[in-house]
Parts: C-alpha cells; sequence; structure tokens
C-alpha cells in the first residue's frame, strides 16, 4: 500500500512469503473467456451501510501484524455519539501460488488467521457497533495477483476461496490491492485486460449482498472494464491510495457517494493536510474517507481535526478501549511477562479467581517480576504489592505493555491479583 507520493510501500512484516499463485493458464494452452452477462451487480444488490452521520464514510487499514483491529471501536464523534469509522479493513490476507496445480489460494499469515478464527473476540464487537469488518486481498511476491487470472473458471475458483472466508469468518466483504504480486514470478502471466473483472463479477454473483471495494493502485486502475462490463458494475467503493493526496479514483461505474479521493496515513499525514483534504471532501461532494495505520496510541487530536471538517463534531476516544498486539499466547486467561512489551519468560494463561503468590506460582508467576501483562478482551485485572491483596493496587482494563508507565510504577513488585 503507498504511503505518498514518494516511493514507499505498505508495511508488510509478518507476511510470509510462500510459493504464491495466481491462476496461470499459458497461452499455448487457453485464452482469455469473454465475460457473460452477469445480473448481479453491486448497485442492485447491495445494502448501503446504515450511519447516522451526516457526511463521508469513515474507512480505516488495521495493520494486524502490529495493531488490534478493535482499535477501529474505539473512536466515536463527541456530540453525536456516532463511530467514527464505519468501515473497518483488516490488512491483509494474500494470494499464494500452488506450483504443482497452478492455482491460485487464499493465504493469512498468523496474525491475520488470529483475527479471524476469534472472530467473536476481533470482529463481532466491531460489528456490534456498527462497523462493517473487510478482509483485504494482495499479491504476496510470488506472482499472484488479482490482475492475472486467464480464464472465468480461474476467477471462478478464486472467488470461491474469498466467498468462503466471508461466511466462515462472517466478515462484510472483501477489499483488492494490486500490490506486491511480482507479476511473471514463478511462471505466471502478466496482467491482462478481463482477469480483474472477471474476479469482481465471479465474486459477486457469490455474494450479492456483501461489500467489495478496490484500493485504487497497481495494474488493476488501468483494466477496468471488459466486453461491455464494468468494475463499478460489481464494486461498491474505491479508494484513493496515495496517502497526503486528494485523488479522485476513476473506476467507471462509480458515483461521487462510493468514492474517496482523500487518502491519510494517520499521525503521519500532517494534520494540517489531513484536515484541508476532509474539507475538499465535503465541499466536493464525495462519499468517503480514508484513513491508513490505526494503532494502539490515542489519535483523537488527529482525528478531530478530521471529523470536525468532516462531520463538524470531534473526536472522542473511548475509556480503556485500546487493546495492544499480539494478543496473549493464551487467550483464555491472564498473561504476565517478565519484560515490557510482553518480552522474556511469560506465564501460562492464568482464568479468573483470587491468586495469592502462592497460587500465582502454579502458572509460572515469580514474586516482584511481572512487567507487562494481556488480557482478553472485557476482562479486569487488580494487581497488589503485597501478598493476599494488600498494599498499592493498580486496576488493568486491557492489555498493557509496561508496568513502568502505571501511576505510581508498578514493574517488579507485584506479588497477588485479582482477576474478573
Amino acid at each position: 500500500m503507498i504511503f505518498s507520493l514518494f516511493k514507499m510501500k505498505k508495511k508488510t512484516n509478518g507476511i510470509t512469503s510462500f510459493l504464491m499463485l495466481a491462476i496461470i493458464c499459458t497461452t499455448v494452452h487457453c485464452k482469455k473467456d469473454s465475460l457473460q452477462n452477469n445480473p448481479v451487480t453491486a448497485s442492485n444488490t447491495l445494502n448501503s451501510i446504515s450511519t447516522t452521520k451526516n457526511g463521508p464514510l469513515g474507512v480505516v487499514y488495521v495493520e494486524v501484524n502490529s495493531n488490534n483491529i478493535l482499535n477501529a471501536g474505539c473512536y466515536t464523534l463527541k456530540n453525536g455519539g456516532q463511530q467514527l469509522f464505519d468501515i473497518a479493513i483488516i490488512f491483509a490476507g494474500n494470494i499464494n501460488y500452488d506450483v504443482s496445480k497452478k492455482r491460485a489460494v487464499l493465504y493469512n499469515n498468523d496474525n491475520v488467521n488470529t483475527v479471524l478464527a476469534n472472530q467473536t473476540k476481533y470482529i463481532k464487537p466491531l460489528q456490534d457497533k456498527g462497523i462493517k469488518v473487510l478482509l483485504c486481498i494482495l499479491g504476496n511476491h510470488g506472482g499472484a495477483g488479482i490482475s492475472n487470472f486467464t480464464s472465468r473458471a480461474a476467477a471462478h475458483d478464486f472467488a470461491k476461496q474469498l466467498s468462503n472466508a466471508v461466511t466462515t469468518f462472517n466478515l462484510d466483504g472483501i477489499d483488492f490491492d494490486d500490490e506486491y504480486a511480482d507479476y511473471g514470478n514463478n511462471g505466471t502471466t502478466q496482467p491482462n485486460d478481463s482477469s480483474f473483472v472477471l474476479l469482481l463479477s465471479e465474486l459477486r454473483s457469490l455474494m450479492p449482498s456483501k461489500i467489495i471495494s478496490f484500493y485504487f493502485y497497481g495494474p488493476a486502475t488501468s483494466r477496468l472494464t471488459y466486453n461491455n462490463q464494468k468494475a463499478g458494475d460489481f464494486l461498491n467503493y474505491s479508494w484513493n491510495a496515495i496517502y497526503g493526496t486528494y485523488i479522485v479514483p476513476t473506476v467507471p461505474g462509480l458515483a461521487k457517494s462510493q468514492l474517496a479521493p482523500a487518502a491519510v496515513w494517520v499521525n503521519n499525514t500532517s494534520k494540517s493536510t489531513a484536515k484541508n483534504l476532509a474539507t475538499r471532501t465535503v465541499t466536493d461532494g464525495y462519499g468517503a474517507y480514508l484513513y491508513y495505520d490505526l494503532n494502539g496510541i490515542g489519535a483523537q487530536n488527529y482525528l478531530s481535526a478530521i471529523s470536525t471538517a468532516l462531520y463538524n463534531d470531534s473526536t472522542a476516544l473511548e475509556t480503556d478501549c485500546l487493546q495492544s498486539w499480539p494478543p496473549p499466547i493464551d487467550t483464555s486467561g491472564v498473561v504476565f511477562y517478565e519484560n515490557i512489551n510482553y518480552q522474556g519468560n511469560h506465564t501460562s494463561a492464568i482464568p479468573k479467581g483470587n491468586y495469592s503468590l502462592a497460587q500465582l506460582r502454579q502458572y509460572g508467576f515469580t514474586d516482584n517480576w511481572a512487567s507487562a501483562a494481556q488480557l482478553p478482551y472485557g476482562w479486569r485485572l487488580a494487581m497488589f504489592t503485597n501478598n493476599k491483596f494488600t498494599g498499592t493496587h493498580w486496576v488493568l482494563k486491557n492489555d498493557t505493555p509496561d508496568f513502568t508507565l502505571l501511576n505510581p510504577n508498578a514493574n517488579d513488585v507485584i506479588s497477588s491479583v485479582i482477576i474478573r
């Protein structure tokens, strides 16, 4: 994902480079299928996102290799109370390549898998707040991408995998990003004119009521029509891909209400630029505003500059809402760590209950040792300097990576705890 006008790419730490897959069919053995008329389109099937905000949709990418997707639900409009973000996008799943079968396969790294496999913890809480959750799909350096499917059957096969993931993990849709494919690797073909529209057509037919969006970047941006059909027949939204700029995605078939020409990298694009882009979005009548790289550090002041321009309302941060990442090694209980930032030795997961020092030791806890803790979502932890729940105490309501930052300093002084 592009950060700015300069040659800067979205972070890909944690994305494993497996042999990747774009559906391959050599020009010798097959040729492009013509697109058949498909009655299932985005415009006639998707229910619009329900929002009581008077202004553009807020769309945010969260890098789940380093940040918690739940943080997208922590920001509201201060006076109106509505969620700031309407769509949260998990970055990112990948297209990998099974060389032996010459077949594209959906691949999710460990962090993405953690989010998806624990949907009741990481996805449903956002949906309960009215936020739609999408999975972003992009290449993985092995030749696979959304622009080099060479048959309808191949496009359908991958679209079916995406549709199955949406159903299995109760997602609200799929977002496409045509980056990191490295077309040509592993014998794959170069981008062609039919691929992306074929893929969109097949995916829309499989999930007619879900969201399909497009991060406007890469070879797919110049391959948005084929055989009298347009990408906009199947897409719901498209966003500008270059942060700190205002560029209208030129997607045939999409209206202003479905486009985000403004894109910002949270706390990296200057606040003044972000505000100016928001003002221009409203003035020009566009329907979405794109944010990238929301992390676990409170950004309400930065976001307020944007929301004031978009909705005439500042942004509030819900108390004790921000969550750190990665999640505990075992999400069934509280995990303590020897060093800050979840480093060093750690306890096993400790379930709810009252624990003296002797009881804590059964889980691998050492007296005056703990420097960080991770809590299952919604749990509460009381920590005490003395055994049997006396002395100075602290109450934690979310993951805490550094006890030295608590007031007073709680590093290496804990001897008993109560977990609720």
